[in-house]
């Protein structure tokens, strides 16, 4: 394909509620929409999605939308015949954030895919099949509130309840949350919040039956993360520590995880996800997608990968309604009383870009042209 035309849209949609983790709370998802139109009119979306503030990441709106303007953009039209499933190699040598190329790569396979007029998973050779979807519940001021959050997601249908932790909420809302609801698929997300220090919290959270304890410890403490594992029979899950290959390397090297959540956005596209995936699976480890979370383009996107059979747990991927007062996509994505998404049919993702939307929530646009 040959690229015409990128526009960058920047979109701020308020969340339901706030969303407090063991990093901060936020308030609004922020993001950044690219439009590319290729020289036969084709149309493809991509989305770059961290979320303000460093809230989980190094990455930014703000580093992500000058990645896209001053290299990933000018890299793009410059670069003559793109085959979409080759890109990632150029995009590799670009010292740009991820969620920027996650973003760049999204467009690209979506106009692939509109272009062949498949459906995106079938580009990446994955059967179609629904989804199933657990929640991600943040850290509340009251226990009453956790559960009442957890009981009306539950009855929404949601196959799996993660809970965040951090220091001086962690085993108690476990506990409690258990005893409620005995019976639950349940693990926690401490989002990098403890140390080797803590083994004695982790321990204690061993007798709740948990599914995983993801992330537990700092980024870079693949080394103790093994040590820690060592410590339980609670299967640790990788998740910032797992932001690339060479990481996923040395997760394996030291036993540092036995589960791998593998968010598109962070590790840089959908191609080095599915390689993430292929790799991590044989080496042993389970695997499942989660979200940072993301508007409805890149979830949709995700969606697609998280139909690969090889997937061993609901994905983090969940209902527009459940994150946002609107979407960006039409139809929004919903789950069944089952607790599954089903993607919409149609070539691409099946869900169209409600470009009205996008306009409503637009604070700056940039155009840029070959």
């Amino acid at each position: 394909m040959a690229v015409r035309s990128v526009v960058l849209h920047r979109v701020r949609v308020p969340f339901v509620e706030p969303f407090r983790i063991s990093n901060g709370v936020v308030a609004e998802k922020e993001a950044i929409l690219i439009e590319l139109t290729t020289s036969g009119g084709i149309v493809g979306w991509g989305e770059a999605s961290p979320m303000s503030g460093s809230f989980y990441s190094a990455a930014t709106p703000d580093s992500s939308w000058t990645a896209l303007r001053e290299r990933l953009v000018p890299t793009l039209l410059s670069a003559g015949g793109i085959v979409a499933g080759k890109f990632y190699d150029l995009l590799r040598e670009q010292p740009a954030d991820p969620f920027a190329k996650a973003g760049i790569e999204g467009a690209l396979w979506d106009v692939e895919a509109n272009t062949q007029q498949r459906a995106l998973h079938e580009l990446f050779g994955i059967e179609r099949r629904p989804v199933p979807s657990g929640v991600a519940i943040g850290i509340f001021e009251t226990i009453d509130e956790l559960i009442e959050r957890v009981r009306r997601y539950v009855s929404d249908g949601y196959q799996r309840v993660k809970i965040k932790i951090q220091p001086g909420w962690d085993v108690e809302p476990v506990a409690v949350v258990r005893a409620r609801f005995p019976q639950l698929p349940l693990m926690v997300d401490a989002n990098a919040a403890y140390t080797l220090d803590d083994l004695n919290v982790f321990l204690a959270l061993e007798r709740f039956q948990l599914l995983m304890i993801e992330q537990p410890l700092a980024a870079n403490a693949i080394e103790e993360a093994g040590e820690l594992q060592a410590h339980l029979t609670t299967p640790l899950c990788a998740d910032e520590s797992a932001e690339s290959l060479t990481e996923l390397a040395q997760l394996i090297k030291h036993s540092a995880a036995r589960i791998v959540n593998i968010k598109v956005q962070r590790v840089g596209g959908l191609s080095e996800a599915l390689f993430m995936l292929e790799t991590a699976c044989a080496a042993g480890l389970q695997c499942w997608i989660g979200t940072m979370p993301e508007l409805g383009i890149a979830s949709a996107q995700a969606l697609h990968l998280a139909m690969h059979s090889a997937l061993a747990f609901p994905t983090d991927i969940e209902a527009s309604s459940r994150w946002y007062v609107d979407d960006v996509i039409e139809p929004a994505i919903t789950i069944d009383r089952s607790g599954f998404i089903y993607a919409a049919e149609g070539p691409g993702t099946g869900f169209k870009v409600a470009r009205e939307k996008i306009e409503r929530y637009t604070t700056t646009v940039e155009r840029f042209s070959s």
